[in-house]
């Protein structure tokens, strides 16, 4: 881990929490929109008796809610609060900068696929990946005025987001904050969310109490 401060220009600072605000107020915009739309939708994948490949989706979609969940919490258990205050390079962050969002690409992508279909999917998994990029380059401006050429180093060496698994390095020791590692644990939990929600919405559309008006794949 790196705590050298940069002697970077400092032109117009980030706020990074009002980017962090913006962009959980817009996740919450798309999510309710999209649930609205998902109400009136089935898989093309869903036989007569209720199975199908959509299952398989699901099924698969669980595995992946589960990947994001553990996912996020290990990489917790290195940045542990500290990504303001220095540039963070071992464990996950060794082989790509923004570990923690690319687990949670994984668990959007999960949370469709409860939904049965690959179309919500991949909209979920693309949506989350257009906001995320948008908050990350806010970030990283935040980082360059505030270490400069120590943290550019860094960006030249670590790829964004596909990681670069011959780049991997970690420590002995870490200091672990465990409220953080807590309620990293907890906020990934809320991808298994999506498995009731899908249930619940697939049961009243099977007893006619909500009507299907497009079947996707």
């Amino acid at each position: 881990m790196n705590n050298i401060k940069g002697s970077g220009d400092v032109g117009n600072p980030v706020d990074i929490n009002a980017v962090q605000t913006t962009r959980r107020i817009v996740l919450s915009l798309l999510g309710v929109l999209g649930f609205v739309v998902l109400l009136f939708t089935d898989s093309l994948w869903q036989d007569e008796a209720g199975h199908g490949f959509h299952e398989t989706i699901e099924s698969v979609g669980l595995v992946l809610i589960v990947v994001a969940i553990v996912g996020r919490t290990w990489c917790s258990l290195y940045i542990g609060g500290r990504k303001k205050q220095l540039i963070v390079e071992d464990g996950p962050y060794s082989i790509c900068r923004n570990p923690l969002y690319v687990f949670s690409f994984i668990g959007a992508a999960g949370a469709g696929a409860q939904f049965g279909t690959l179309t919500t999917t991949a909209l979920v998994f693309t949506i989350t990946v257009v906001i995320f990029t948008i908050v990350t380059h806010k970030e990283e401006q935040f980082l360059h005025d505030k270490f400069g050429a120590v943290y550019d180093a860094y960006c030249a060496r670590v790829p964004r987001f596909v990681p670069n698994f011959a780049l991997w390095r970690s420590v002995p020791t870490l200091e672990i904050q465990t409220s953080l590692v807590t309620r990293t644990f907890l906020d990934a939990c809320l991808f298994l969310a999506a498995f009731p929600v899908a249930e619940l919405v697939e049961l009243l559309q099977n007893q006619g109490y909500l009507p299907i008006y497009l079947l996707v794949p």
